[in-house]
């Protein structure tokens, strides 16, 4: 399964996004421009010592995502999409793609694939969740659905 986030604007978003994707073994893409320096100090401490488990790619466009994945299922997630993410049957390969934090993703994109639009459900009064916070939640429900395949599932108590 793949993340991508689009134009990032808050280090420290990508920093726990790159830390989840480490712990889930899900790929990270990064679409340009990025809103911040990938040597910055705060997208590092949020990724901690996680960076050598993350598979990262840089684009420098949605369209090479696109390109390199035809035949994928994507999801594009925004509080405007009338279908909830719970909705979907993620399957492995999926792409789960997600907007900077300002702006959410660009119009122009949410229409060319309004079928695949997905949003999180949330008071009318709220007007979005946090970036990693909403990758978490759709990333975890994903892999719920396949039985959270190649993760450790046990725990033990010391």
């Amino acid at each position: 399964m793949h993340i991508v986030l689009v134009e990032p604007e808050i280090p420290g978003n990508t920093g726990n996004i790159s830390r989840l994707c480490a712990a889930t073994g899900m790929e990270l893409h990064l679409v340009r421009p990025l809103g911040f320096s990938t040597d910055d100090k705060h997208l590092k401490r949020a990724g901690l010592d996680y960076w050598h488990l993350v598979k990262i790619s840089y684009h420098d466009c949605f369209d090479e995502v696109e390109k390199l994945f035809s035949g994928h299922a994507f999801y594009f997630f925004s509080t405007k999409a009338a279908k909830s993410y719970s909705e979907i049957q993620y399957t492995d390969d999926d792409l789960l793609v997600f907007g900077k934090e300002s702006a959410g993703l660009p119009e122009s994109l949410l229409k060319a694939h309004y079928e695949s639009c997905v949003r999180i459900p949330m008071i009318s009064e709220s007007r979005s969740l946090n970036l990693s916070n909403a990758v978490a939640v759709a990333s975890y429900e994903a892999l719920r659905q396949l039985n959270f395949k190649g993760l450790k599932q046990e725990g033990k108590l010391i």
